[in-house]
């Protein structure tokens, strides 16, 4: 008996301590609304926040009870808390969530150095890599004009270099000896009608596959000339080779492939996200490993229209000049990219920008007062990057001042400074918390209650237990 007496006077404090706690509260909301600082407001005509207290000089960010700092109200008044004034809290205090004051000694010590937000011209140069090739535009191909048989190789492996003019091989054709025979033997006769005779010989000779030329040395030496010598078209190196000593040929047949190495082809990948900026008859730079010190001028001459879903990356054509033919296909080349109109945009240096991987920030120094400045990092948005300079498309203005050197010490301080002002804002430990709860069952053990919201520990309403 006696202690189930205990248990209900347990359990009627339980109830008179909540609803002494929720009239506590209900007293307290009333008294706000009583002295005006409804939603965090203040009464009218107060001083409110941005201005600047005369006092004091300062900027006034906003005011608060020191007992409850998480109460942030926009006016100066009554704490509706303590029988207090509020305390104003000022901008350049280091009160700002980023914000950081450090001296001119301090700044000299840790070395930090500032640079000015400028507009300049952007020009991005943007970096790939590629493998030479041929060009495939510059290419020549030797064929039979008759039937006949290589007599003669003077080139006997591929890759191999000519020269234009430069023999290839010789071929015997025998149906040129009757067509030339032919044509010898009218130019000997004489008499009317035979001019319409030796111009249907030439015709019979140019059927077989002599050329103009070779019909003029016929008709200029008065022999036969049954032996053809195939020269190069073009200059450059074999790439295909289907000709032998001793192998009879058939008119049309493919005997040698020529490919010139006076332009040369550069295959490169560029980044997917690059390519808009990437135009045909953009100016590239090109080096090679194989050649050190050695640059080779060009110029885009095609962007293929593939993405290559492994590496997301455009395969672009480069044409480079290559007159003494020291770039060869297959070397490893590395590509610079210059667009072909800048334009204006805002400029900083580029060891200013800070890049955690979920943001990019950049700390920006505000004078305050004499012999200090307030640092406080800002979210940026970035563009192209090009000679050591970094383009801001958001977050900064013209002329304001951004920390090149020692900004990351700056950002881990305001970070731990914001760290600290969101701690002390937080509910203390061991601090007394209230509402209004109602009895829902008694246990053993336990008593459940359903309260209401309780915003002091960020709670909403819901029913759960207590011991």
């Amino acid at each position: 008996m006696k202690k189930r007496n205990i248990l209900f006077a347990l359990i009627a404090a339980v109830i008179l301590g909540a609803a002494g706690l929720g009239l506590y509260w209900i007293g307290i909301g009333e008294g706000m609304k009583r002295a005006g600082f409804a939603s965090g407001s203040a009464p009218a005509g107060a001083q409110k926040a941005g201005d600047v207290d005369p006092a004091t000089g300062k900027k006034v960010l906003y005011w608060h009870d020191p007992m409850v700092p998480g109460q942030k109200f926009d006016r100066a008044g009554k704490s509706p808390f303590m029988d207090m004034m509020l305390v104003p809290v000022y901008g350049d205090g280091g009160e700002e969530e980023r914000g950081v004051t450090i001296s001119s000694r301090v700044q000299q010590n840790l070395g930090v150095r500032t640079a000015e937000v400028t507009m300049g011209n952007v020009t991005p140069v943007i970096e790939a890599v590629g493998s030479v090739a041929y060009n495939e535009r510059d290419v020549a191909l030797v064929q039979a004009r008759a039937n006949g048989f290589v007599e003669k190789l003077y080139v006997r492996a591929p890759l191999d270099a000519v020269r234009k003019g430069q023999p290839l091989a010789d071929l015997y054709v025998p149906d040129w000896i009757a067509a030339q025979e032919e044509f010898l033997s009218l130019t000997r006769m004489s008499g009317a009608g035979l001019d319409t005779l030796r111009d249907g010989a030439k015709q019979r000779m140019r059927l077989a596959g002599m050329n103009d030329e070779q019909i003029r040395w016929v008709e200029s030496s008065g022999t036969v000339h049954p032996r053809l010598t195939m020269t190069a078209p073009i200059g450059g190196v074999i790439a295909e080779l289907g000709a032998r000593e001793g192998m009879t040929v058939m008119a049309g047949a493919p005997l040698f492939r020529i490919n010139g190495l006076a332009t040369v082809w550069v295959n490169a990948e560029v980044p997917e996200n690059l390519a808009s900026q990437v135009r045909p008859g953009n100016l590239v730079e090109a080096l090679t490993p194989a050649l050190p010190g050695a640059t080779f001028k060009g110029r885009v001459s095609a962007i293929l229209p593939e993405v290559n879903p492994a590496t997301r990356t455009l395969k672009t054509r480069i044409e480079l000049a290559n007159p003494a033919g020291q770039l060869v296909p297959g070397m490893f080349a590395t590509l610079h990219f210059t667009p072909a109109s800048p334009r204006e945009a805002m400029m900083i240096p580029s060891e200013a920008v800070i890049r955690t991987g979920e943001r990019t920030v950049v700390v920006i120094a505000d004078p305050t007062r004499e012999g200090k400045q307030q640092f406080a990092p800002v979210n940026v948005e970035i563009g192209a990057e090009a000679n050591g300079m970094t383009e801001i498309r958001k977050g900064l203005a013209r002329g304001q001042k951004v920390v090149v050197s020692g900004q990351f010490l700056i950002d881990s301080e305001a970070s731990l400074k914001a760290t600290g002002t969101r701690l002390s804002e937080a509910p203390a430990a061991g601090a007394v918390h209230g509402g209004e709860a109602k009895v829902e069952k008694i246990g053993k053990d336990y008593v459940t209650l359903s309260h209401g919201p309780i915003a002091s520990m960020q709670w909403g309403a819901m029913t759960m237990d207590f011991k």
